[in-house]
């Protein structure tokens, strides 16, 4: 099964927090670490990764924190897997340098290659703006929910 690393998800969780509060100066990692119950050590580390990848800005100073880079709907969810966690690869056969030991063999190399190819095309197309839209459009169907669970 492919999966996202707990450090993409966290990525991805916080660039979209970061989108979801677009009048906040910055925000500090401790915020968004408690805004999702995400260990605040490693998610400053994936802050600062991100930040050296140039997807975020970091802002010193006692009102310091974090702020996106560029407008959330410039930003794909395939550029902050990659920044944390390399190169996509959903086999091992498929990868910077092509090599394998079964290279000339291989009667599957290009199918997955194909799969490879689409889930990239995929996280390409998905921006941190669309997962903040979508955020919100939750949050507003839990509040209509209790809203009328209460009437």
């Amino acid at each position: 099964m492919l999966r996202l690393t707990k450090k993409a998800d966290y990525g991805l969780m916080a660039l979209k927090f970061l989108a979801e509060h677009p009048n906040a100066a910055s925000l500090s990692a401790k915020d968004i670490a408690e805004a999702y119950h995400i260990p605040p050590q490693l998610l400053a580390k994936i802050l600062q990764r991100l930040t050296k990848e140039g997807l975020l800005r970091s802002h010193a100073g006692m009102n310091g924190g974090y702020t996106l880079s560029r407008d959330p709907a410039g930003i794909s969810a395939f550029e902050v897997i990659r920044a944390i966690d390399g190169p996509l690869f959903i086999t091992s056969c498929v990868t910077d340098t092509g090599s394998c030991d079964l290279n000339n063999s291989c009667t599957i190399k290009e199918p997955l290659a194909r799969v490879n190819d689409s889930i990239s095309d995929v996280l390409k197309k998905i921006t941190i703006s669309d997962l903040a839209e979508a955020g919100q459009a939750a949050s507003a169907n839990q509040l209509i929910n209790i809203q009328l669970a209460t009437s």
